[in-house]
């Protein structure tokens, strides 16, 4: 059950990081002209990555490139191998090692994050958000993820 779930989560994965994932609109009500948008945007994750990194802000979109698709992918990577490599030395302490880095994953702090500002957004008359399908690929993505690790059989 467990091979099936991290596979179903690097299925969730991609599109969590290719499609829109969150979009905000900031206008203002102005007498006589109506309602005037001052500002547009809808990303997914590597949009979010590609438009930082094109804006000189390459830190951050290393961060968010690191913590919310490379160490997803890892993780992936390393269950599999404990679950279809018997023969694999210590494949309880990579099982652990999983754990370890699982901690430094931002995926679920950045759903956690992007569900706070959608929220946050609400409330200012001006702001207008909405989550789009990448929010719940991403949210069903770390579920999954978690699930998968937690019903691991590392003994066998």
């Amino acid at each position: 059950m467990a091979l099936g779930l991290i596979i179903l989560s690097l299925f969730l994965l991609y599109p969590g990081l290719t499609k829109n994932i969150l979009s905000i609109t900031i206008g203002v009500e102005v007498p006589l002209l109506g309602s005037l948008d001052l500002h547009d945007s809808t990303q997914s994750i590597m949009g979010t990555i590609k438009t930082l990194h094109k804006n000189d802000n390459s830190f951050v979109a290393f961060l968010i490139l690191f913590f919310s698709v490379l160490i997803p992918i890892i993780k992936a990577v390393i269950l599999l191998a404990v679950l279809l490599i018997k023969s694999l030395k210590n494949r309880a302490g990579l099982h652990k090692f999983v754990s370890l880095i699982g901690k430094w994953s931002m995926a679920d702090v950045f759903v956690v994050g992007v569900f706070i500002a959608y929220l946050s957004t609400q409330s200012d008359a001006n702001v207008e958000s909405k989550l789009h399908e990448g929010f719940y690929y991403f949210l069903g993505y770390c579920i999954v993820s978690m699930i998968a690790y937690q019903i691991m059989d590392v003994e066998s």
